[in-house]
């Protein structure tokens, strides 16, 4: 499997606005009307005079709470030395779980895993007021590695409880971050993930309610929940639709504007990521076969009979690495051409925690 480095992907100063795709093979530049690419051609490993074109989305890929997050981890293995151990995935991901056990870091899913004194590592979904407290009462050293626009949600909570409001969530039962924002809250929550939870939550009409949402939910993925919330209870409020996580958001837009080109989806991340799920069920939406797959080893070449063009992208938490994996395995079926559509550049970054950061 190749190695992933950050930059495969960037920017670069061109008459016009053009990404570069950076991997093994010879680069050449394409314009078409509707989005301006860079592509990469490989040939086929085994000879096959078959053409195959791939279009990634932009963006696609590791957004800047999953990269803080396995920052941290890395970080402190640096400075701490191993194990590290680390509650719940860090993200989901088998590839980058496994990588980071390979240099020390030890996953558990609850506290009671944990030696006494070990450092210990919050995964970026975030944690229940109970762990937190479950981890000072046991004095050990913690380090949180919750996105902070994960953090930012279980702030408004409290608010607006503090407020006097009922609270709803939206977002996914059993979900890692929905159970640790419903545990930060510090007061009842009620859940809903669908316009008919809406119909049918125990309030009054008139009941003071706010709402929140799980960040890697879209605007689209909410927006009829909270007009339906809306049409319901005379009193609510909420954040703005902006507060909604941005690579979520950018990373279904890139999708959509991707399945407009192409005739087969290819979506690369965890059976158990919800971003990544959400991409896949976009792609159907807007009428394109779509395929949910860990790496190149879960391609089926049956899903290209027919196809010309494919459409490759990679959820939140799923490392370029693996996109170039699959791309190794299309050259077993033919010569690849990998153009990338233009898109927007993501530049956030999030600081490390301060014992980090020397």
């Amino acid at each position: 499997m190749p190695t992933w480095h950050p930059g495969h992907t960037r920017d670069v100063e061109l008459p016009q606005r053009l990404t570069k795709f950076v991997a093994r093979g010879r680069v050449f530049l394409e314009t078409a009307s509707n989005f301006a690419m860079v592509g990469v051609r490989v040939s086929g490993a085994n000879g096959s005079q078959r053409h195959i074109r791939v279009v990634l989305a932009q963006p696609r890929g590791f957004c800047a709470g999953v990269v803080r997050a396995i920052d941290i981890v890395e970080h402190a293995l640096k400075k701490y030395g191993k194990p590290i151990y680390v509650r719940h995935e860090i993200v989901h991901n088998r590839h980058v779980v496994e990588t980071l056990k390979s240099k020390g870091a030890r996953f558990v899913e609850e506290l009671s895993e944990v030696p006494a004194g070990a450092v210990t590592v919050f995964s970026a979904h975030g944690v229940a007021q109970t762990v937190v407290k479950e981890a000072e009462r046991r004095g050990l050293p913690v380090l949180d590695a919750t996105c902070p626009l994960v953090s930012k949600v279980h702030k408004q909570g409290k608010r607006y409880v503090a407020q006097g409001r009922n609270l709803v969530l939206i977002g996914h039962a059993g979900h890692p971050e929905v159970e640790g924002t419903m545990g930060q809250v510090g007061a009842p929550v009620h859940l809903v993930s669908s316009e008919e939870d809406v119909d049918a939550l125990d309030l009054l009409d008139d009941a003071p309610v706010a709402y929140v949402t799980q960040i890697t939910l879209s605007t689209d993925d909410t927006r009829n929940i909270i007009g339906a919330l809306k049409r319901r209870f005379s009193d609510i409020v909420g954040p703005e639709t902006t507060d909604i996580c941005y690579a979520t958001q950018n990373r279904q837009s890139a999708v959509r504007e991707l399945c407009k080109v192409v005739d087969v989806l290819l979506v690369v991340g965890a059976k158990n990521s919800s971003n990544s799920n959400r991409l896949c069920e976009i792609g159907l939406e807007e009428g394109v076969p779509s395929y949910l797959i860990a790496d190149g080893a879960e391609l089926n070449s049956k899903w290209l009979e027919g196809r010309e063009v494919i459409g490759l992208t990679a959820g939140a938490s799923a490392p370029e690495e693996l996109v170039l994996h699959v791309i190794d395995a299309l050259r077993q079926i033919g010569e690849v051409e990998v153009t990338q559509m233009e898109g927007i550049s993501e530049n956030i970054e999030f600081r490390l925690p301060a014992e980090l950061r020397t």
